[in-house]
């Protein structure tokens, strides 16, 4: 039985300054923002793990895929910095449409973007501003 929850409705990190950003419009750039990810964090001191690459890369990618699917193009990915976090901020604008977690579903029969989220990440959250709602996720950095 799939139960429907909401994501916590929060902004993050007001302070956060951008690192990069990508403007998404296809499924076939996803590939591109996970190399371009790696490459990005590689250039953080104290963040380049492996294993903390890995999780950003994969949150980032289900949250733009999400977005893609479920959202309004064009889908813009952001990675941000604030003191020890590196956040990942993905909008899309479909302003009606409420971020949801999908608990309790079978492996393989999709919506786990967001559990996954919420295992790699320390914090997930989502907010909306006039034109985008924006998903977002935190991890140490």
């Amino acid at each position: 039985m799939d139960v429907m929850t909401s994501l916590r409705v929060s902004t993050p990190f007001p302070a956060a300054s951008e690192l990069r950003c990508w403007t998404l419009d296809r499924f076939g750039e996803l590939r591109g923002l996970r190399a371009a990810l790696r490459e990005a964090i590689a250039q953080v001191p104290a963040a380049a793990q492996d294993d903390l690459t890995d999780k950003v890369a994969v949150v980032a990618t289900e949250l733009a895929t999400n977005a893609l699917r479920h959202g309004l193009p064009p889908t813009e990915v952001r990675l941000l910095r604030q003191d020890d976090r590196l956040i990942i901020d993905v909008a899309d604008h479909d302003l009606e449409a409420v971020p949801r977690l999908a608990e309790g579903r079978p492996l393989g029969a999709g919506g786990l973007g967001l559990q996954l989220t919420r295992t790699f990440a320390i914090d997930v959250g989502w907010y909306m501003t006039e034109d985008a709602k924006h998903v977002w996720a935190s991890f140490p950095g």
